[in-house]
């Protein structure tokens, strides 16, 4: 993969025209109320309608406290929220309106130069607006096949993100802080040109609470944000399978999740293309620093990860090919050209999100601490994959007495091929470090991995695994003197 052509790719197709919006509406000049208990759908909807029709403005939103049901922004039209104001979503179900498949806040459908900006804040009620959806199902207003009963909560959709833009272009997302959803945080799907710039995501309050979900999206420039979250951080998914995310760009970001940080994935049916992200901090993160996926039938190639570092997460790196059930025509995509360099995590031995109050759910099974994996499956191998300066630091104290995965027993791993892709999903495994299986073309260059205190397993297992090239392993804290175990490699090469 030539990585310049993949940076100038990316690159030149953020450069976006500026908008000009050349007159302000005031929602208080529409009749809305600051007071928090006034719903003012009518007259901010009243305020964009009349921008929209003026052939665009912006629409402000002043000091005080704004409660509205769902918007819906038009094209050349600007939603900006002044220092100290706050757009309070409903926690009326009734208040919000569907697009496509979802309700939200702040929504737009096949709208374009369209933009939410300023100092305030939009807080979506989330607990109290998904308490109240809950509600409905016993009542009977919400069909069983609506609701999810292992969890005890009606399904995703039903409940109303903060903002969602479907088929839009010319997107700008910048200052905000958005907080407590009830599902989602903020979704765009199949949109192009988007930039998100210095906007803060705090949002523990409900399940599915996603920081930010890039869906089948062209030239997005994701850069100085915050995201603090009860599920992913910061994610790509891909819904539709004629369609794939491309030109991603995401840099200078902290982010906090009780989930994954990164990840590209679950959803995959269409893929994930030219990708950079770079210079990401990473704390208090439930599951996987850094997640790539691609398990239902799309193409993942192109993708480069730079300068990460993470502390206090569950595990370090995962990345997955695989082939769910719900991926009806059964196919297998494909994982390949990726790139992962200069990233140091440390992993915890305690769960690493006990403060949140949403906090990832517990597995059925005892285990030890989960090393890092790359996985194929049987026939269908991940290609070309490059570890360059990675450093992960973990806290050791497997205990075969606890769960045990010993050598003998490699060929027990589990595939799971069609099962839902985590860094668990394989239970007990035999490495403390990294475990790599069905993999063609890996390079590790300049690895350190260190554990804190023994472990019974050994610190890298490579199953199934063709053109390996390992250049410059340090193992640190391990007494065994067998760190690298290789069973059925070909063409390998290792140097010191």
């Amino acid at each position: 993969m030539n990585m310049k052509k993949l940076f100038v790719t990316c690159i030149v197709c953020f450069v976006m025209q500026s908008f000009l919006f050349s007159k302000d509406y005031n929602i208080v000049s529409f009749g809305a109320v600051p007071d928090g208990r006034t719903l003012n759908t009518t007259a901010i909807q009243a305020a964009v309608d009349n921008a929209y029709k003026d052939g665009g403005g912006r629409v402000i939103i002043p000091a005080g406290r704004f409660l509205s049901g769902s918007i819906v922004l038009k094209s050349g039209v600007e939603l900006h929220l002044l220092e100290n104001a706050i757009l309070l979503g409903s926690t009326n179900p009734a208040d919000y309106i569907k697009i496509n498949r979802w309700k939200g806040l702040v929504m737009a459908d096949g709208q374009k130069d369209i933009a939410i900006s300023g100092k305030g804040i939009l807080d979506g009620q989330g607990r109290r607006l998904a308490l109240n959806i809950d509600s409905l199902f016993y009542i009977g207003q919400i069909d069983s096949s609506q609701y999810t009963f292992p969890e005890m909560r009606p399904k995703e959709y039903l409940r109303p993100q903060i903002i969602e833009f479907v088929k839009c272009k010319n997107i700008r997302i910048t200052g905000v802080t958005i907080k407590n959803a009830a599902s989602w945080v903020q979704t765009y799907d199949q949109c192009e040109n988007l930039i998100i710039d210095s906007i803060r995501v705090v949002s523990d309050a409900y399940w599915n609470n996603d920081g930010i979900d890039i869906v089948d999206c062209k030239n997005v420039r994701i850069t100085n944000s915050y995201f603090d979250s009860a599920d992913d951080g910061i994610c790509l998914k891909s819904l539709h399978r004629a369609n794939f995310c491309d030109s991603i760009y995401i840099a200078n970001c902290t982010v906090r999740s009780s989930a994954s940080a990164i990840k590209l994935g679950t959803s995959s049916y269409g893929g994930f293309k030219n990708v950079v992200i770079e210079n990401i901090k990473i704390f208090d993160t439930f599951r996987s620093a850094i997640a790539i996926e691609s398990v239902d039938g799309g193409i993942l190639e192109n993708i480069l990860i730079d300068n990460i570092e993470a502390v206090n997460t569950g595990n370090a790196i995962f990345i997955r090919l695989g082939k769910r059930r719900k991926n009806k025509k059964g196919a297998v995509g494909k994982l390949e050209n990726v790139i992962l360099k200069n990233i140091k995590v440390e992993v915890t031995f305690e769960r690493p999100d006990y403060a949140y109050e949403i906090r990832g759910p517990e597995l059925p099974f005892f285990h030890n601490i989960f090393p890092s994996s790359i996985t194929g499956i049987p026939g269908h191998h991940i290609k070309n994959v490059t570890l360059e300066n990675i450093e992960i630091i973990y806290p050791g104290r497997g205990n075969n007495g606890l769960a045990n995965m010993p050598l003998s027993r490699l060929e027990e791993v589990p595939e799971q091929e069609e099962e839902y892709p985590e860094f668990s999903m394989f239970g007990e495994l035999p490495a403390w470090g990294f475990y790599v299986r069905h993999v063609d073309g890996l390079t590790m260059k300049n690895i350190k991995i260190t554990i804190k205190e023994p472990d019974y397993r050994a610190a890298l297992v490579f199953d199934d695994v063709k053109n390996l090239n390992i250049q410059s392993i340090h193992v640190v804290g391990d007494e065994k003197a067998n760190h690298i175990i290789l069973n059925n490699v070909e063409d390998v090469e290792i140097e010191d």
